[in-house]
């Protein structure tokens, strides 16, 4: 028979990080916010759940990557808001923080989720921080929960 490995969205005593960006924050709370109401809903203690804040998207990277290998946490969840301007400014932050995400993900083992809006105006980055397309926060949480049930699963690379 097939062997199947599946998530689910119980933390099991695990740790978590959440890297916010303090740029844009009256929609990065809301998905600081988002994203620790639902692990606490799902039984995360509150004194694992650490934040850390950093002054924009751009720097969610190095801190992310300095969490992760501390092996400290089970997840990093980083959350920012990249709001296209006038110029292509977004567009170089928004590559950025998506490829060193992922490589600090693969080259630590810890799920590193990115919960960093790339959004076209305001009103998308609202309509996604708990507006009328949900909130990220929340998703990038549900996400993490679940990356660490399965990766506790999974044959171990040591």
């Amino acid at each position: 028979m097939t062997k199947e490995f599946r998530g689910d969205m119980r933390p099991k005593d695990a740790r978590f990080a959440i890297v916010v960006s303090k740029y844009n924050d009256s929609i990065t709370s809301k998905l600081l916010a988002g994203a620790v109401e639902t692990l606490r809903e799902h039984e995360a203690a509150d004194d694992a759940i650490d934040v850390a804040w950093v002054p924009g998207a751009w720097e969610i990277p190095l801190v992310a990557d300095r969490l992760a290998k501390t092996q400290h946490y089970a997840a990093i969840i980083c959350l920012g808001a990249v709001i296209r301007g006038e110029t292509t400014h977004d567009q170089h932050i928004n590559r950025h923080v998506s490829i060193s995400l992922g490589q600090t993900s693969l080259e630590t083992g810890v799920p590193v989720l990115m919960g960093v809006l790339t959004c076209n105006s305001l009103e998308q980055a609202i309509n996604r921080s708990g507006g009328t397309v949900g909130n990220k926060g929340v998703e990038c949480a549900e996400a993490a929960l679940e990356m660490v049930s399965l990766l506790r699963q999974l044959p171990s690379n040591k």
